[in-house]
């Protein structure tokens, strides 16, 4: 039997990057996978989630709304009646020096990195202990942070300020689920350089504001890295479905780093 088999997992930020990584190996793994991001249900990256992921189910979610997290909370009710494994993947990058950073790009940083995780949290708590309360090691809750809510590099004040928060808020809900004998684990998951669009996306824009030509950004960023590149999706996904699974019942609080050496240094 496949470890996951028989439970329902909930991923944010999941059509692409990471996030889709995660999906698809909880999905090998006998989970039955939520999908969840903000593109259209019918845009051709929703609807390929039923042929890419046999079982699998798309739900629109804005993880910046309340609203929008309660109508899914309603829906897993509905057609699951359990949520064994939350992954709050969801999140935005920026860089900029900190007098030039604009407050709604600031608050964009707070909202994406640490406000989606927070209603995710909030939202499916109830949930979550119900289903724990039916299982062995209980619920897992995972949120997705980066090696820079460990350490800092210059200009990125505002993304290492939101993933530390999302660090801390994660230590803290596990606490407070531990004492008070509340059946889910949350533990943090702290990727380095990822190759992801998103990070390249990210590169480029830099690279062309330092007027430099983006590839030699991208091998300069991977021979930062002790391990000389940059990590692959599936790699973090593996954690992460590592610390959502039986295997990790032990762990509550924590912080996994899956950065290739970077903060060894």
């Amino acid at each position: 039997m496949k470890r996951f088999t028989g439970r329902v997992a909930l991923v944010t930020g999941s059509l692409r990057g990471i996030g889709r990584a995660v999906a698809e190996q909880l999905h090998v793994d006998g989970a039955m996978v939520l999908v969840s991001d903000i593109d259209d249900p019918q845009s051709e990256a929703a609807l390929a989630i039923a042929r890419d992921l046999p079982g699998g189910q798309y739900v629109r979610i804005d993880a910046t709304s309340e609203e929008a997290w309660q109508a899914a909370r309603d829906l897993v009710a509905r057609d699951h009646g359990r949520l064994d494994i939350l992954v709050n993947n969801v999140g935005a990058e920026s860089s900029s020096p900190v007098q030039d950073l604009d407050l709604a790009v600031w608050r964009r940083m707070m909202a994406m990195n640490v406000e989606s995780g927070f209603l995710g949290v909030k939202t499916f708590q109830p949930l979550l202990a119900q289903t724990g309360r039916t299982t062995p090691c209980g619920s897992s809750i995972v949120n997705v942070s980066s090696m820079m809510g460990l350490v800092a590099l210059p200009n990125t004040s505002a993304y290492s300020t939101a993933k530390g928060a999302v660090r801390l808020f994660t230590k803290s809900i596990a606490v407070e689920f531990a004492k008070a004998g509340v059946p889910i684990r949350a533990n943090s998951v702290h990727p380095g350089y990822v190759d992801t669009g998103m990070l390249r996306n990210g590169l480029s824009r830099v690279a062309a504001e330092a007027g430099i030509d983006s590839d030699a950004l991208v091998a300069m960023t991977e021979q930062s890295v002790p391990m000389g590149r940059m990590a692959r999706p599936a790699e973090i996904a593996k954690v992460i479905a590592f610390l959502a699974s039986d295997d990790s019942s032990y762990m509550t609080g924590t912080e996994l780093v899956v950065d290739g050496g970077i903060t060894a240094m």
